[in-house]
C-alpha cells in the first residue's frame, strides 16, 4: 500500500479526494483499521508519497484525514486558523513538491469559520490572533455588498485568493504551476453536510 500515493498525477489525485469525500459524506469510509492500519504504518515508516498536499483551517471539526477518507501517507496536511498563508506555510508546501513528489495542492476553506467570522465582526481581539485575521481582510472587503451568506462569501473568497497567490509564490510552486505540473484548486467544506465544493 506504501507506494499506492506515489507519482500521481494532480487530476487523479483530485478525483480520489472528491471520491473519498463522497464516501465520506454517505458514512461509507474505507480507511484501513486495526492490522490493515497497522501494516501500512509499517510500510511507510521510512518514506512517504503524499499524493496531495491539503492546505486547510486548524477548526477541529475539519480533519482533511477523515473528510477525504484517506490514510496514513496519502496526504500532506498544513493546517492554520483561516488557512492563513506565511513563510513557514509555503515552505511545508514547497516540500511536499520539491521533496516528495505531489502534484495537487488543494485550499480547503470551510462553513462558518471561526477566523473569518472574527474578521468579518471585527473583533477586539488579542494576543497574536490579529495577525491571523488581517490577511483575510482583503477576502471581506472583496465580498462586501454580495446577496447570500456574509461569512461563507468570504471563506470562499478566502479560498479562492490563497490559492491563486500560491500560483505566483517562489521558486518551487510557480514554475511548477506554469508548467502544468502542478495544479491548485480552492474548496469549500460544510460543515452540514460534510461535502466538499470546488470553487471556480
Amino acid at each position: 500500500m506504501a507506494g499506492e500515493s506515489g507519482g500521481v498525477g494532480a487530476d487523479e489525485a483530485l478525483s480520489r479526494l472528491l471520491n473519498g469525500d463522497k464516501r465520506f459524506v454517505a458514512g461509507k469510509s474505507e480507511e484501513p483499521q486495526g492490522a490493515a492500519l497497522i501494516e501500512r504504518r509499517h510500510a511507510l515508516a521510512k518514506d512517504q508519497k503524499p499524493f496531495a498536499v491539503i492546505l486547510s483551517c486548524s477548526d477541529s471539526r475539519v480533519p482533511p484525514e477523515l473528510v477525504f477518507d484517506v490514510t496514513l501517507g496519502d496526504i500532506f496536511v498544513v493546517r492554520t486558523a483561516g488557512e492563513v498563508v506565511d513563510e513557514v506555510v509555503v515552505g511545508s508546501i514547497e516540500y511536499a513538491i520539491e521533496h516528495l513528489g505531489t502534484h495537487l495542492i488543494v485550499v480547503l476553506g470551510h462553513q462558518r469559520c471561526g477566523a473569518v467570522s472574527a474578521a468579518v465582526s471585527g473583533a477586539a481581539e488579542t494576543g497574536d490572533i490579529p495577525k491571523v485575521l488581517k490577511p483575510i481582510l482583503p477576502a471581506i472587503e472583496e465580498t462586501k455588498g454580495q446577496s447570500g451568506d456574509r461569512i461563507g462569501n468570504a471563506v470562499r473568497a478566502n479560498a479562492r485568493d490563497i490559492a491563486k497567490r500560491l500560483q505566483s509564490t517562489g521558486p518551487i510552486i510557480t514554475p511548477r504551476v506554469e508548467s502544468r505540473e502542478v495544479k491548485i484548486v480552492a474548496a469549500y467544506y460544510s460543515l452540514d453536510t460534510g461535502q466538499v465544493e470546488l470553487l471556480r
